[in-house]
């Protein structure tokens, strides 16, 4: 997704409740890691946050705010993976105070991961939650400090859409960069064409990004 498409993507959100929900929650995302590499971002056992890594670690960049860099969490390390993407679930019950793990949760988190999240949040560690549906994530929910709900009404063009919409606001954060929406180029299409052009980026795509 690019600049012009996430500032589409703003305007379709701009003024909702759920926009100000989501800049709240960035506010949190921002802030709960105090170092660099203390962002323990962690998927389920059935879907990897690798978009939303790649996103949080070019924000970062852009903002100059390390602290946002993601750590990959993984349920399942492959064999030969490199470093970055070579850290276990056992990295939870190292977070401690100072430290954020960030749950990307569209489906079932499992009870593993629950009691790891569990637990580094007795430790002191910051426990923020992005969730699609309420009821499969209530568990998690509740041991959060903080959570971002995505609607089901269509306010957001689906999950993929709220973690590009997130990434880029936790990256705005405190006015630290602005003009960031004028760096598209090319004609600017229709409101009918963006829309169809923003679901199509955001429902494809491939985990390569991060890799």
């Amino acid at each position: 997704m690019d600049a012009e498409q996430t500032t589409f993507l703003r305007e379709l959100v701009s003024g909702t409740p759920w926009f100000g929900e989501c800049r709240g929650f960035a506010r949190s995302l921002r802030r709960a890691p105090r170092s660099p590499g203390g962002l323990l971002l962690v998927g389920t056992p059935e879907e990897e946050p690798w978009h939303l890594a790649a996103h949080l670690d070019t924000e970062a960049g852009l903002a100059n705010l390390p602290q946002l860099v993601p750590t990959l969490v993984r349920h399942q390390v492959p064999d030969g993976a490199p470093p970055h993407l070579a850290v276990p679930l056992a990295r939870l019950e190292q977070a401690r105070k100072g430290e954020a793990v960030f749950i990307v949760a569209p489906d079932d988190p499992g009870a593993p991961l629950l009691e790891r999240v569990d637990d580094a949040r007795r430790r002191g560690a910051a426990i923020l939650t992005l969730a699609e549906d309420e009821e499969t994530s209530s568990e998690l929910l509740t041991i959060s400090h903080d959570a971002l709900l995505v609607p089901e009404n269509g306010i957001v063009p689906g999950f993929d859409a709220a973690q590009h919409l997130l990434a880029a606001t936790a990256g705005e954060g405190d006015g630290r960069r602005g003009g960031r929406g004028n760096r598209g180029s090319g004609p600017r299409l229709g409101f009918r064409d963006r829309l169809t052009a923003l679901i199509d980026q955001v429902s494809g795509g491939s985990a390569d990004t991060y890799r």
